[in-house]
């Protein structure tokens, strides 16, 4: 079936919504009853030549007291759904009575197995039976949905003398036709498109950075595919078809398997419908319900290629105290052990969890296959600096440098997606790097290549085309310096931050005596701001004096990790000649990293040509020479 057939039959259904629901729902909330309808009409459609075998099972189990029933009537269905209740969508369109019709199409809805019914719950679709009861349009949605000039069947429709009247829809059209819906509903919400349905042209540059540095490497084997914060799921199909596509270029037959966990229950429902209407009923049993963060749905599992697009600048505090608290937590995925420290935080401030989706995927890494794992993720700027050393950003980005994880970073155009106008980053992520990139990171700058969106999707105004991924995918590839290209060492990004002390001195103290903090908070307050005077000893021995430090003079200072001599030179040269006095407190020096992607492709404004200057200043001379003579005319005579 072509695509214009497809649109046809994705217009139709759009249509229903507008025929059906106008004046009982608004626009917007067309969604909650069509998407369900659809999956609906369609396993109907796809369970109608067994049904009869369905309900002879059903008979003979119920005869015999069986009490689990599922795998037997999944077989008896032929497919991994089925519905047991005595009633097909055509049976209920004979209804007169809407309180029968309203009553059957409950039993009919209960009758589905257990995944089926999940997702109508997800969908909440049964709280919406009330109001199409009361508004007498239950009859008339299945009506439409049974229209004789559409099939949401996989058989063809055939006229009385054999001849197809209307092909079948297989399960690749029928979840085309599903993802148009979806994409469609999407746009006409757009506050909140961008939570769930993360654009097509970053999805396919997403999947192009995770599967082109791999596809010579490609076999005839299974890989796994992982999205901790899958939302409809477009991510991982559009990546599925990716990774296919490349094997079959390089004459390879690769069996992908998809795995996702979505927290919002609507997205969670769309997903596991759509790789049911696709025909992939085993694969959505791989999808898990509820939040990634404090109810991991795959602990023990490792996956080949992970990508997402997790929420940002969003509150994770509920997981943190489902978790224990910050004190509390204990989830080895956020505690760890790392730099000889047993228990490494990664926890970020509870305002913003969107790191904590990397290290979820990077704890989910496999160590011991040939390619390793991939990971790609997408993230807005603060991800890049966000975080003093020694807290949770900053330990994330150490953490995943020191190992040697980060192969490269691309900043994206402005606008890119539908609810947000911020500016946003990819991360390209592995622990199986090439030979060339071991210890180094690349970044990108692809913040100028777009095209303008002639009427903007909600704060969308900028889309890459094809041109615009394959120059992005070919830096990435060539792995160069140049001006949208920098390539740097791992060490680049890091730094030491340290303590500068400076001595307290209090006029008219012996310095040579020790008070305690308490006695020198006293004196300070009462003697108010000292003028100079001799630094007061904390400690003294044969060879080294200790001062004490005045905590008003105390500063901090990070001194990268590449300086040369470290950070007795950096004090020699940047500290001592501005304050002779003072120290740095070497115990309480931190390591931290930060990725300041301004600062590698700043570029200084070209200097005006002093004669264009010049003209500029000789025309404004003029004009407010002629302004002057217009305003005081002959009286300055």
């Amino acid at each position: 079936m072509d695509n214009g057939q497809l649109n046809w039959i994705a217009n139709f259904i759009w249509g229903i919504a507008d025929d059906v629901l106008r004046d009982v729902y608004v626009r917007g909330k067309y969604r909650d009853v069509i998407l369900p309808m659809v999956v609906v009409r369609r396993l109907d459609a796809v369970l109608e030549p067994t049904k009869d075998a369905v309900l002879k099972m059903k008979a003979n189990l119920d005869k015999a007291k069986i009490a689990n029933q599922d795998a037997a009537l999944r077989k008896a269905a032929g497919q991994a759904f089925y519905n047991a209740s005595p009633f097909t969508l055509k049976d209920l369109k004979s209804r007169g009575k809407a309180a029968q019709l309203k009553a059957d199409f409950e039993t009919y809805l209960d009758g589905f197995s257990d995944n089926v019914k999940e997702i109508l719950q997800k969908f909440k679709f049964h709280n919406q039976i009330p109001t199409l009861h009361e508004n007498d349009l239950i009859g008339a949605l299945i009506g439409k949905m049974l229209d004789r000039d559409i099939n949401l069947s996989p058989l063809p429709v055939k006229n009385d003398d054999g001849s197809i009247r209307l092909p079948g829809l297989d399960n690749h059209a029928m979840g085309t036709v599903f993802e148009e819906l979806i994409r469609r509903f999407n746009e006409e919400n757009n506050e909140e498109a961008g939570e769930h349905f993360p654009p097509r042209d970053v999805i396919a540059l997403m999947a192009d950075l995770i599967f082109l540095p791999i596809a010579a490497q490609i076999q005839d084997a299974t890989y796994t595919v992982y999205d901790g914060a899958c939302g409809t799921g477009g991510m991982l199909t559009v990546a599925e078809a990716r990774l296919r596509e490349l094997a079959k270029q390089h004459g390879k037959e690769a069996s992908i398997h998809l795995y996702g966990q979505e927290v919002n229950p609507e997205t969670y429902a769309i997903t596991k419908a759509d790789l049911l209407l696709k025909g992939e009923g085993a694969e959505a049993e791989n999808f898990r319900f509820g939040s990634t963060l404090s109810l991991d749905g795959f602990p023990r599992t490792e996956f080949d290629f992970m990508l997402s697009n997790p929420p940002y600048g969003k509150s994770w505090k509920g997981d943190l105290e489902k978790m224990g608290g910050k004190d509390g937590i204990k989830d080895p995925r956020f505690i760890i052990e790392h730099a000889g420290d047993p228990e490494y935080s990664l926890l970020t401030r509870s305002n913003d969890g969107q790191l904590l989706f990397l290290v979820n995927k990077l704890t989910k890494m496999k160590h011991k296959s040939k390619l390793g794992s991939r990971i790609v993720q997408v993230h807005n700027g603060s991800t890049l600096f966000t975080g003093d050393a020694g807290q949770g950003e900053s330990n994330i980005r150490r953490w995943i440098i020191e190992n040697d994880w980060l192969e490269a970073i691309v900043a994206l155009p402005l606008n890119m997606f539908y609810n947000t106008e911020i500016a946003t980053f990819i991360w390209v992520l592995s622990n199986r790097k090439a030979s060339h990139r071991k210890g180094k990171v690349q970044i990108i700058d692809a913040r100028d290549g777009f095209e303008r969106l002639r009427k903007p999707m909600g704060k969308k105004s900028a889309e890459l085309l094809q041109e615009h991924i394959q120059h992005i995918t070919d830096a990435f590839m060539a792995f160069k310096d140049n001006e949208r290209s920098r390539i740097f060492p791992n060490q680049a990004f890091g730094y030491w931050r340290v303590i500068v002390e400076r001595p307290l001195r209090i006029p008219g103290i012996n310095p040579r005596n020790e008070y305690s903090s308490k006695e020198i908070k006293q004196l300070l307050q009462e003697r108010g701001v000292s003028p100079i005077a001799p630094p007061v000893i904390r400690k003294r021995d044969r060879t080294t004096i200790e001062f004490e430090p005045d905590p008003n003079l105390r500063d901090s200072e990070q001194v990268p990790l590449l300086e040369p001599g470290g950070i007795d030179a950096f004090c020699r040269r940047e500290i001592l000649p501005y304050a002779p006095d003072a120290w740095i407190d070497h115990s309480k020096t931190q390591i931290g990293y930060e990725i300041n992607f301004g600062r590698y492709f700043y570029k200084l404004p070209k200097s005006r040509d002093l004669a264009d200057i010049r003209k500029d200043i000789f025309r404004v001379e003029q004009a407010t020479t002629g302004l002057l003579n217009a305003f005081l005319g002959d009286d300055r005579r």
